[in-house]
């Protein structure tokens, strides 16, 4: 598993009640730049590729989205309680600042990651809810 990159904005914002994806969606873009080339200011758009449960006893979702290469990732994690209702849809695809890229160091991880972000951005819209 890639080293994490823990979002503490949602994790927070979950125990709140507080909706932070909405600001996310707010500002998202259609960006097709390659992420391989990507400066410290730009976004790029990463698909969902992996949806798991906490191993502790916090209820928590953790989602991880990846760009099509698989070679950066972004990783929510989210209190189970906040996935109801339309506002916590869990969106196929979502615009996020290089800063909240973590890169994947396991080549087999890249691999899976590429393969899931296209599928799912082929089978997707980005702002499909799945």
């Amino acid at each position: 598993m890639p080293t994490d990159n823990f979002d503490t904005r949602d994790a927070r914002d979950a125990r709140n009640g507080n909706d932070a994806n909405d600001a996310n969606d707010a500002n998202d873009t259609h960006d097709t730049q390659d992420s391989s080339t990507l400066d410290d200011d730009a976004e790029t758009r990463v698909w969902l590729v992996e949806r798991t449960y906490g191993d502790d006893e916090l209820n928590l979702i953790i989602l991880v989205y990846a760009t099509p290469d698989g070679r950066y990732y972004h990783r929510r994690e989210r209190a189970l309680t906040s996935f109801t209702g339309p506002a916590r849809e869990t969106k196929a695809s979502l615009t996020v600042s290089r800063d909240d890229l973590g890169t994947v160091d396991d080549h087999e991880t890249q691999d899976r990651y590429a393969t899931e972000a296209t599928r799912v951005a082929s089978s997707h819209d980005p702002d499909d809810a799945i």
